[in-house]
């Protein structure tokens, strides 16, 4: 990442602090805005794999969820933990002791795209098995359990 950058990354996260600005903004930014961000770059699972997994009981997944509250409420996954990025700010320093560094981790969103943001923090965090679920809680919809609503 150049200089500059990094520079417009630091004033930017400074201008979160002082006017309380959106940390969902501010974390899209500047993942969008990094040299090495590539959504291509983060492990994915489809959710059909999810769904046998889940059926299978596997005790050893760390699963969680990045939307809203009021999207959990419409549609939710049993055995997620949400932590919504829209409150990053109020999770991202204790993640350690909310997640196990070494223990598979699969993210959740709608469609993708913002747990593939959270899989690629989690990682720069020291995450060493962390998977996107790819199509989020749509696919899974749509794929695995028809009784879980789209919205």
């Amino acid at each position: 990442m150049t200089r500059s950058l990094l520079q417009l990354q630091h004033f930017y996260l400074q201008l979160i602090e002082i006017n309380n600005i959106s940390c969902i903004h501010a974390l899209r930014w500047i993942l969008l805005m990094s040299d090495s961000f590539s959504y291509h770059s983060i492990p994915e699972i489809t959710v059909e794999e999810l769904g046998h997994r889940l059926q299978a009981g596997s005790e050893t997944l760390q699963l969680v969820d990045v939307r809203e509250p009021q999207e959990v409420e419409i549609a939710e996954v049993e055995g997620f933990i949400n932590l919504p990025l829209s409150e990053f700010n109020q999770w991202s320093d204790q993640i350690h002791s909310h997640l196990d560094l070494e223990k598979e981790t699969l993210v959740m969103c709608h469609h993708g795209m913002r747990s593939a943001q959270m899989c690629y923090w989690l990682m720069r965090q020291g995450f060493t098995n962390v998977k996107n679920i790819r199509g989020g809680i749509d696919a899974y919809s749509v794929l695995v359990d028809p009784d879980i609503p789209r919205y």
